[in-house]
């Protein structure tokens, strides 16, 4: 039985003050609930001090593929490590739209995180122009196919993969349950074909505009095993009732 993940991406959100007072609701709440927070780097060391010793995991939304070295203004794997993460976001929609992010780029920053012993995160998912296209299939076998390629289809089993159809962060617009799930299914059966066992203990994530209100009916679908919650992990009674929407 796969275990329900839910993690919240803060995305370029947050202050000292307002993350302690959203962390220390979350943390009784959530006691007993495995939860991620992912936080901006700034507020690794507040995160990791807040919930230590919970239930709520922590980590970090983007990881350099690099190692170590002249890399200005860069973050590597090692250095989330050292602030007690254990989850990193790779590939976010916003990371390949808006910074060029390539698919091989994104696999590079998968392997430089499960080579520290992180687990990444792998975000795939198609815009709404190609969704209208009917190419949604392909484009996200293609983002797979890229960490498959470099990593191999084993290296899943220590990672989550997390669908987010583009059309549906932060614009209020959900895909259906049944959207959600006819491509989670799809990943599903893709890893399936070459590895049943990895395909079956993957956690896949969904994400886009995931609230309160419709957690518990897209957490009910059998290939979606929770998800990753942007605007909605940034208000305490919204995260809280998602996480416990999927830990049902």
């Amino acid at each position: 039985m796969r275990k329900k993940l839910v993690a919240g991406n803060w995305k370029m959100h947050g202050n000292l003050a307002e993350n302690a007072a959203l962390l220390s609701a979350l943390k009784p709440a959530l006691a007993g609930i495995e939860a991620v927070v992912c936080v901006p780097f700034p507020y690794l060391a507040q995160a990791q001090a807040a919930l230590a010793g919970s239930s709520i995991a922590w980590g970090a939304q983007n990881v350099s593929e690099q190692a170590k070295g002249a890399f200005t203004g860069e973050v590597s794997a090692a250095m989330l490590l050292d602030f007690g993460c254990r989850y990193v976001i790779v590939g976010h929609s916003e990371r390949r739209s808006l910074y060029g992010e390539t698919d091989e780029l994104v696999a590079s920053k998968y392997m430089a995180a499960q080579a520290a012993g992180l687990t990444p995160i792998l975000c795939v998912g198609e815009s709404l122009a190609e969704r209208e296209s009917g190419v949604t299939e392909a484009v996200v076998a293609r983002q797979l196919d890229a960490v498959i390629k470099a990593a191999g289809v084993a290296s899943l089993a220590r990672a989550v993969v997390a669908y987010e159809p583009v059309w549906a962060i932060g614009t209020g617009k959900t895909a259906t349950p049944e959207q959600a799930q006819a491509v989670h299914a799809f990943i599903r059966g893709k890893i399936a074909a070459l590895d049943a066992g990895v395909a079956d203990g993957l956690v896949i994530q969904y994400g886009g505009s995931v609230k309160a209100a419709n957690a518990a009916e897209l957490m009910a679908q059998p290939d979606i095993d929770g998800g990753l919650i942007g605007g909605a992990s940034l208000v305490a009674d919204e995260f809280i009732a998602i996480c416990q929407a999927a830990a049902k």
